[in-house]
């Protein structure tokens, strides 16, 4: 449900962000790393620091205020 609108936000902020999708099944360690536990996790980066960690379900206003927050 959240992939969606992931994919508009990468859209509209070509050149500001990097987007990223991995498949935690497939990529168990990747999990394990960053302790993800549930479905949807979306993890914000900056100079490859984790700064936040959303779990489950977000719209896109508050996905993009936390974005911008980050940036």
């Amino acid at each position: 449900m959240i992939a969606p609108i992931i994919d508009e936000i990468a859209d509209a902020k070509v050149g500001v962000l990097k987007v990223g999708k991995v498949d935690v099944d497939q990529n168990q360690a990747v999990a394990a790393r960053y302790g993800i536990r549930a479905i949807p996790t979306i993890i914000l980066f900056k100079n490859g620091e984790v700064k936040e960690q959303i779990v489950g379900m977000v719209s896109k206003n508050d996905l993009l205020a936390k974005i911008e927050a980050v940036l």
